[in-house]
């Protein structure tokens, strides 16, 4: 697909609800057709999804022609589908450009949570991400971050979420300008309906993103990649830590006004210390955070050694005992490069990173 074709004819898909109505409703009415047709093409975009105009068998044919000469409706191609013994799918996308992205179904009883990526890569390296290590290369379109939700939902069988979750690839909060109008897709009704509490998004502490998210008037989610609890050695893991410091990324997590997760990655013998647990207690008593203690994924370690059960369990017991609320996440895919972005690390090896501000990198209306 060429930049060319792209811009001539749009991608409904990266329209929100009122946007792809009303466009398609100004296109309906300059032929004469009823508006009532551009509420028919739209629930087939994300409700009752399709593959192309031309499967729209509810339409006329020449009103399927003329659609698709004028619009686009993107798909994600499948590279890769791995299934692992625990129930966790995991899958590798194309995109339009040759970029990949991944994407991980986890079941859990009732549960179905989808991990979506937001970016073909990251620019943050934190020192323990394999997605980290393949460099930033762009931004995604809502077509392709809520296309994810979409792509499953077109398997047969369709793999439908009750969760949804940015965790996979990127950084949310610095791709806002497609991340807002894609939480409108996910939560929208007439979209993929699903509840906004079932909706998070998690951030390394992008403060300008925070404050976006916190304008929006749904009850999205916020959850804050800690992983240290002082500056000194969160900066020897997260090179973010240097312009968004602890106190302000707390301060932050403070004045949101609904419950924050703090995310804890457990590495053996850097953070997983007893003083460790006594400084990260302080910080989430701050702003009453619930914190989410996450075993090490060993695909994904990047050299870094999985904290043993042991001292976890302890680490959570002491955290506990300090007042805060606390969960140990269970380890899920362990046996398909299920840590995010080791499966397309593995199977494509590193390309050129670009520098995050030639794609556009705080996105904050």
């Amino acid at each position: 697909m060429t930049s060319t074709d792209t811009a001539v004819r749009p991608d409904l898909l990266d329209f929100d609800p009122d946007a792809a109505i009303a466009t398609l409703r100004e296109w309906m009415e300059a032929r004469g057709e009823p508006a009532y047709r551009a509420t028919q093409v739209f629930g087939r975009l994300w409700q009752r999804p399709v593959s192309t105009f031309e499967e729209m068998s509810e339409l006329p044919k020449a009103l399927r022609e003329a659609l698709a000469e004028s619009f686009r409706i993107s798909s994600l191609e499948t590279a890769t589908r791995q299934r692992s013994t625990d129930g966790t799918e995991k899958f590798l996308f194309r995109l339009d450009d040759g970029q990949f992205i991944e994407t991980v179904a986890i079941p859990d009883g009732d549960r179905m949570t989808f991990c979506i990526s937001s970016q073909a890569g990251c620019a943050l390296k934190c020192a323990f991400c394999a997605t980290g290590v393949m460099g930033f290369q762009r931004n995604l379109r809502p077509s392709e971050i809520a296309g994810q939700v979409r792509a499953l939902r077109m398997l047969t069988p369709p793999i439908i979420p009750t969760n949804i979750v940015f965790m996979g690839m990127g950084e949310p909060l610095m791709n806002w300008k497609g991340v807002n109008p894609t939480l409108t897709l996910l939560n929208d009704p007439r979209g993929l309906g699903i509840g906004a509490r079932h909706i998070t998004i998690s951030t390394v502490g992008i403060l300008p993103g925070i404050v976006a998210l916190s304008e929006r008037p749904e009850q999205f989610r916020l959850a804050i990649s800690i992983h240290a609890p002082t500056d000194a050695l969160r900066k020897t893991l997260m090179p973010v830590n240097t312009k968004y410091p602890l106190a302000e990324v707390v301060a932050a997590a403070k004045h949101f006004d609904r419950r924050v997760t703090f995310e804890y990655v457990m590495l053996g013998g850097v953070n997983d210390q007893p003083e460790h647990s006594a400084q990260l207690a302080q910080l989430a008593r701050e702003c009453r955070a619930f914190v989410n203690l996450i075993p090490l994924h060993p695909g994904g370690g990047m050299g870094f050694t999985p904290t043993p059960a042991p001292v976890i369990t302890a680490f959570a017991k002491s955290l506990r005992g300090r007042g805060v609320e606390t969960a140990v996440r269970r380890s899920r895919g362990l046996d398909i490069a299920a840590a995010c972005g080791q499966l397309r690390t593995e199977r494509l090896g590193r390309r050129t990173p670009i520098a995050s501000h030639e794609d556009g990198e705080v996105h904050v209306a």
